[in-house]
């Protein structure tokens, strides 16, 4: 045990260490390539719908082009009750109508197995040393992957990165094309705005900084391949980003995600950027021909349906309330008047946590 953590501690060392060299000195430092980014004037605005692939049939799965499902986790109250939540809705969708979802990993970075090892597919990562992620817990996503996709015996050429708080409205065909990831887009995510900060990790030889698309590592799928080269460099760039007091303070809590679009950026692998793939409530209301609900945000009302945010709500549904304890069985429904979108997310939760043998334990 002494041995392994010496030697994740190297690596994690080595990889810091040559994060100049991988970002200064690239072979492919010369490759240009036109890809779809958030503002060049040059393309038909590239936040697109969901495409219309009247031609492709979806028989067997030799015709399909299936994407893994993986989600990291800690070994967390709070991770693992919305892990459990989240693998129900995979499985109910997984075979249904233009489906094209494989497999399914939750990568566990506790680095010991736990009690659900036998309802979640699941693969143990190892977290970073003690100190490394200064209490920025995300840092060890993508070293989780890195491990993972190394060790892993993945069949699928492609990966979904979902997390713990998506639940799967309906079955998710694979949305990326022609060597592109797909990638919902952030408004948060402006690598415009923190030029100065980005060109740290992403010199000015590997092209505009309107290369660098406004997303984060999840929801994406991509190229396993792509993947296998874009996952080292991420955790070598959030490592480095979050060593930086400037990049620190710039990005906050989305540093990771900046990270992964800069490391994909890095190696030349564009995102179609999909409006459509999730809807996060309450700010958005319906749910339309979306394929995920994030419940990133407390959802607060009064008993009249109005969105009281800001403040704590006669009704309120805030996955932070279940920190410690998992939700309860058969939540109260919003009052009327309350938007589509949550009452669908509850009523989606009250499902899973129904038909789940053993809630609460």
């Amino acid at each position: 045990m002494g041995f392994g953590n010496v030697f994740f501690t190297l690596i994690i060392t080595l990889s810091v260490a040559l994060i100049t060299y991988n970002i200064l000195i690239s072979a492919n430092a010369s490759l240009k390539q036109e890809l779809p980014g958030p503002s060049r004037s040059s393309i038909v605005d590239p936040v697109i719908k969901m495409p219309v692939e009247k031609s492709r049939k979806y028989g067997s799965n030799a015709e399909k082009r299936l994407f893994h499902t993986a989600v990291t986790a800690s070994d967390s109250v709070y991770n693992t009750w919305q892990c459990r939540v989240m693998y129900y809705w995979f499985k109910k969708h997984k075979n249904g109508p233009n489906s094209e979802m494989g497999g399914f990993t939750r990568i566990l970075h506790s680095g010991k197995p736990d009690k659900y090892m036998d309802e979640i597919p699941t693969f143990i990562a190892q977290p970073l040393p003690a100190g490394t992620d200064q209490g920025y817990i995300v840092l060890n996503r993508p070293w989780a992957f890195v491990q993972w996709l190394q060790k892993a015996d993945i069949k699928e050429d492609y990966i979904l990165m979902a997390e713990p708080d998506h639940i799967i409205v309906k079955p998710i065909p694979n949305l990326s094309k022609d060597g592109l990831g797909a990638a919902f887009p952030f408004f948060y995510i402006e690598p415009k705005k923190y030029e100065s900060v980005l060109r740290k990790y992403f010199p000015e030889e590997k092209g505009p900084i309107t290369n660098i698309d406004p997303i984060g590592n999840s929801p994406v799928i991509v190229g396993k391949d792509s993947l296998k080269r874009i996952a080292p460099t991420w955790m070598n760039v959030s490592l480095a980003m979050k060593k930086d007091p400037e990049t620190d303070k710039a990005f906050g809590w989305v540093l990771e995600m900046y990270a992964y679009a800069v490391s994909s950026a890095f190696h030349g692998v564009g995102n179609i950027l999909y409006k459509d793939f999730m809807i996060q409530p309450p700010w958005d209301t319906e749910v339309g021909n979306k394929f995920i609900i994030h419940y990133t945000y407390g959802c607060d009302y009064d008993m009249q349906g109005k969105l009281t945010y800001g403040k704590i709500g006669e009704w309120r549904f805030d996955k932070r309330s279940f920190d410690t304890v998992a939700p309860p069985r058969n939540l109260p429904l919003p009052p009327p008047g309350v938007s589509e979108s949550v009452v669908t997310l509850v009523k989606m939760v009250n499902e899973a946590t129904a038909n789940i043998p053993n809630w609460g334990s």
